[in-house]
């Protein structure tokens, strides 16, 4: 049986089991989204972070773990490039990064390019309205069910599949999308 999701924030080990079922589907998702291996490892200690300060608010009703953490990362992505921008504007430029040893950023950098084919996905969806492009992103590119984004996106699945019909249909021509299965949901 497992261990309500409240546990991870006071269980060392059930934070850990958390962790690593867990660490590679943020990490894919947070690199399809982010070019800079400094930032992705710093974006998935944030998003780990958050969850121990969130894991009461977890609710198994409402989707899978991983919909729920999909949610606590593009929450946390949001919250990056918002302070990212405005440090920018304030600055000049982003600094305060943590190194990484070779091995991690061989690592991160790998998995960035092979993350480009989203990317350039990603890139071709920036036209689409927000809501719209949340959608498709989640259920095309990060492969949750569209009950599971739904549930990330805190929204009912009627307007989730509406959002997705529409994406589908607005980008079905672009081929950056082909690579892409556009065709059914999940």
């Amino acid at each position: 049986m497992r261990r309500r999701q409240a546990d991870i924030a006071t269980d060392p080990d059930a934070f850990e089991a958390f962790y690593r079922r867990h660490v590679d589907a943020i990490t894919s998702f947070l690199a399809r989204r982010v070019p800079d291996p400094h930032t992705v490892a710093d974006l998935v200690a944030e998003v780990f972070l958050a969850v121990l300060d969130s894991a009461h608010t977890y609710r198994p009703g409402r989707g899978s773990e991983l919909a729920w953490l999909y949610g606590v990362a593009r929450n946390t992505l949001s919250a990056e490039r918002r302070r990212a921008f405005k440090e920018t504007r304030l600055a000049g430029k982003v600094g305060g990064r943590r190194p990484l040893d070779s091995d991690d950023l061989a690592e991160l950098e790998a998995r960035i390019d092979a993350e480009s084919l989203a990317r350039r996905a990603l890139k071709a969806m920036t036209g689409l309205p927000d809501g719209d492009r949340a959608m498709l992103e989640l259920v095309v590119i990060d492969q949750l069910t569209v009950s599971e984004a739904a549930a990330a996106l805190g929204i009912r699945q009627g307007a989730a599949r509406a959002r997705l019909h529409r994406a589908r249909r607005t980008l079905r021509d672009v081929p950056e999308m082909a690579a892409f299965v556009l065709g059914g949901t999940r």
